[in-house]
């Protein structure tokens, strides 16, 4: 596989990254540095997963494509519902530490990276290009992370309007959109 091929894969993949990490700049409109924590997360699950999808291989693949779609709706639905609900309360343009949270970062980091681990299989029939495409996808998506984190602040500060609002209701569409991607 080239160097192109796996650049263009992990363009591919980092968007969902992208998206979610302008949702949390959109809802935190001000830069913070816990945002390296969130983009290492994004680039190490979304790197890690397919090398996952690899080992896994052809056997557990079905089952994969198969439930992936699902957990990804379920995780990014729950997040985003409960940014929708916080965004209806009364003072919504504070940060609550609940946002920068480990758990609250892995879970974004988890779904994110969930349609990431059937690539894997992808790379079987090229395994001397197993641990530059983990890399590149890692490393893309870790600054499209920090991309779209700034994108989100720059914005959320510019423009007076409900971010937590749109951020939660950004989430739940990608959920939305990696589900049906799944299941059609």
């Amino acid at each position: 596989m080239d160097i192109l091929s796996i650049l263009l894969l992990g363009v591919g993949l980092a968007m969902d990254c992208f998206a979610v990490s302008v949702a949390q700049g959109l809802a935190v409109r001000r830069p913070d540095r816990r945002i390296l924590l969130m983009a290492f997360l994004f680039g190490f699950f979304q790197g890690g997963m397919p090398l996952v999808g690899y080992f896994a291989g052809t056997l557990f693949a079905d089952f994969f494509s198969l439930y992936a779609p699902y957990v990804a709706l379920a995780l990014l639905a729950l997040i985003g519902g409960r940014m929708i609900v916080e965004s209806l309360r009364p003072d919504d343009s504070r940060t609550t530490e609940a946002e920068w949270g480990i758990g609250h970062l892995l879970v974004l980091a988890v779904a994110t990276s969930i349609d990431a681990l059937s690539t894997g299989v992808i790379f079987i029939p090229y395994p001397e290009s197993l641990w530059l495409g983990v890399g590149v996808i890692a490393a893309v998506s870790f600054l499209f992370s920090l991309a779209g984190y700034y994108t989100g602040v720059y914005a959320g500060s510019r423009f007076r309007f409900n971010a937590t609002l749109l951020g939660g209701i950004i989430l739940v569409l990608i959920g939305v959109k990696i589900f049906l991607e799944g299941v059609l």
